[in-house]
């Protein structure tokens, strides 16, 4: 891999908060713009011959039809934190109103051979949805080596011990969403950040006490409407900023109190900001113009430090990922776009058949690009050259994105958790 590439890497791992090596504790893994330091993924693997999967392990709560009468769509995450894998999981009994919350659940596996280890419920929030196409089940857990956060649509968010003890649980609180909660938990220094933007300017970004789920501090944004970002921490300029994605800006926010420090205008919804040479991108996720910014600015930076923009971007609900010089782009209709990341000019732009356009790309040390889920998987090469390594289906396609730890990879289909990696 050239230097530059292994010194940008290295810069983004470096700007993660602490993790180890073999965690992968939240949305996006421990760098959060889906880069791994793993240089001992596998390359291919099979679910009609078994090679090199690991371990299979079906998902609770979806089994006969007496027992669940509907499941969510479930395309949170996992996460992994000390051997142990984290997910969340949503459906309806039997006995439950169709119409009413479906319960919830943070379910813990051995992250060594896929046993259950617990299954807890949380107790559902005060949102309910009139409209199901985000799911109850969006928000990937983040994890520490104490706790594990949950978020869930119906406007909730709860830590548990690594046991699976209940620790602290609230509701999120005024809630206007235009369809759910959606963005994922982030952990900074001692607190727990979710962006809660919706509608009827009731948006605002909250940062939760990670030991007590106290507010630490909230800070309003009656300026943006909805939007599912997640946002990211990274370093700028040996500075902690928290990239944001609104619904009409691209936003870095001091991660201590919420205080914008600069704002470009874009349309934020679905992905999550991206950092890597200089340059912060972001696309809305629905369709519409990516930016590039410069994120060393102050005040609106939209004149000064917007470097390019894209034309018309399509639909992809899955993030991007930045590798040396290049910003990787999957969007429907399953094509693989590869730009120049100083200029945002189209490198190549390729069909990959079957792939999912929700899971977001993990990034390998050794110039691997993994578009994984449980179900179609291609493996392509970094660089201006566009080349597929390998191409893998574990037939149980969702929209949930990999986690990496331990030279392995945890796909979460609809039906089961599985773990791929070299056998031996």
């Amino acid at each position: 891999m050239p230097a530059r590439m292994l010194a940008l890497l290295a810069g983004a791992l470096c700007a993660a908060a602490p993790a180890r090596a073999a965690d992968w504790p939240a949305w996006r893994g421990p760098t959060g713009f889906g880069h791994t330091a793993d240089p001992n993924l596998p390359l291919t693997w099979s679910a009609k011959t078994g090679a090199n999967v690991i371990w299979k392990a079906d998902l609770p709560l979806q089994g006969a039809a007496d027992v669940v009468s509907g499941v969510d769509q479930n395309q949170s995450s996992p996460v992994v934190v000390g051997g142990k894998v984290f997910v969340t999981v949503s459906h309806w009994s039997a006995k439950t109103d169709p119409k009413a919350h479906p319960e919830h659940r943070v379910v813990c596996f051995s992250a060594k051979e896929g046993k259950l280890l617990w299954n807890r419920k949380v107790e559902p929030g005060p949102w309910l949805f009139a409209d199901l196409r985000g799911g109850y089940t969006a928000p990937t857990p983040a994890a520490d080596a104490d706790r594990v956060y949950v978020v869930f649509g119906s406007s909730v968010i709860a830590a548990l011990d690594h046991d699976g003890k209940p620790v602290w649980r609230k509701e999120v609180k005024p809630f206007q969403f235009d369809v759910a909660l959606a963005a994922s938990p982030v952990l900074f220094g001692d607190t727990v950040i979710l962006q809660c933007d919706q509608t009827g300017k009731q948006s605002r970004i909250v940062a939760f006490d990670r030991a007590t789920g106290d507010t630490k501090w909230e800070a309003l944004r009656p300026a943006h409407g909805f939007a599912h970002s997640t946002p990211v921490v990274a370093d700028i300029g040996g500075k902690k900023q928290l990239l944001v994605a609104a619904n009409n800006a691209l936003q870095g926010l001091d991660p201590t109190s919420g205080k914008v420090l600069w704002t470009c205008a874009a349309s934020g919804d679905t992905v999550s900001p991206v950092l890597g040479g200089g340059l912060v991108y972001l696309d809305s996720g629905r369709g519409g113009t990516g930016v590039a910014v410069d994120p060393t600015g102050t005040g609106d930076v939209t004149k000064t430090h917007l470097k390019w923009k894209t034309g018309t971007m399509p639909e992809g609900f899955g993030s991007p990922v930045i590798v040396g010089e290049h910003l990787y782009r999957l969007h429907a209709p399953g094509v693989l776009k590869c730009l120049k990341l100083a200029t945002g000019e189209v490198v190549y732009s390729e069909r990959l058949q079957g792939v999912s356009n929700h899971a977001s790309p993990v990034a390998a040390p050794d110039g691997r690009i993994y578009l994984a889920s449980a179900g179609r998987t291609y493996v392509v090469k970094a660089g201006a050259k566009f080349e597929i390594l390998a191409s893998n289906d574990l037939g149980d396609d969702s929209h949930a994105s990999p986690a990496v730890a331990d030279g392995r990879l945890y796909l979460k289909g609809r039906k089961a958790l599985y773990c791929v990696g070299t056998k031996e």
